[in-house]
């Protein structure tokens, strides 16, 4: 089964600091109280980190775009790696149906945990899957994904620890099961700077979860291409600055 994600519960810690994108559906607290109870004693670290801003950057950005996706009326929701995100809980909104993707250790954990907070998950369906060896889509549809229906696929701060092979397979199993209208946001960089990256390989590598690809955004479009994606506008300054920090919003090709 293997061991929980580390890096996965420091985010959530970290997260518990950052501003949120507001909406007028969800359930913010519970996702504050699942956060609290995944940080435990995990330490804090400066606020001011180049790392905690990336995170706090890439935060707001995957906020923003499912709140739009939501209330543009998609109707899917797919969390690729989800780690412990608790977007499934800040943004349930009616009607809407999330399926979260993760690796069986980190996902049983987190099962077990809301359980215990008596938080209730009608609209979410997990997925235990090892994206290295699993067929994403056929779980996908397993588990009542409708193929035919627009989805939001989001996919953060998991592509840098895959292989590159594996990457691109789950980009392929994600379009395959992505109807016209799909979008799917992915933040395909770490760090913008050599020595930023070599901070970061050194740090999470000391954790047991090491650094499998490095793909810089502006050497991401090939490989999405390929992959059946292709890089959509950003309709604002502020989403072109998110491209630039490795954030992506791209539709099937």
């Amino acid at each position: 089964m293997g061991q929980v994600s580390v890096t996965a519960q420091r985010v959530a810690a970290r997260r518990l600091t950052f501003p949120r994108a507001p909406a007028p559906y969800g359930d913010p607290e519970a996702d504050q109280r699942f956060s609290r109870d995944v940080a435990g004693p995990v330490a804090m670290v400066d606020p001011h980190s180049p790392m905690t801003v990336h995170l706090a950057a890439r935060t707001a950005y995957f906020d923003r775009t499912t709140v739009r996706a939501l209330d543009g009326g998609i109707t899917q929701v797919v969390v690729a790696g989800a780690g412990y995100d608790g977007r499934a809980l800040r943004y349930a909104k009616p009607d809407v149906w999330w399926f979260e993707i993760d690796h069986p250790a980190t996902q049983a954990d987190k099962v077990a945990r809301l359980a215990r907070l008596a938080i209730p998950t009608p609209h979410l369906t997990f997925i235990a899957a090892d994206f290295a060896t699993d067929d994403v889509g056929a779980a996908l549809a397993r588990a009542g994904h409708v193929r035919g229906t627009p989805t939001l696929f989001l996919c953060e701060g998991v592509a840098v620890y895959l292989d590159l092979v594996v990457i691109v397979s789950l980009l392929r199993a994600l379009r395959s099961a992505a109807a016209a209208g799909s979008r799917l946001a992915i933040s395909v960089s770490a760090a913008t700077t050599e020595e930023r990256r070599r901070q970061f390989q050194a740090a999470v590598g000391a954790l047991g979860e090491p650094v499998r690809t490095i793909l810089p955004a502006e050497a991401a479009s090939e490989l999405l291409a390929s992959s059946g994606w292709r890089k959509l506008p950003a309709p604002t300054e502020r989403l072109a600055r998110s491209a630039r920090a490795g954030f992506l919003a791209l539709g099937p090709i």
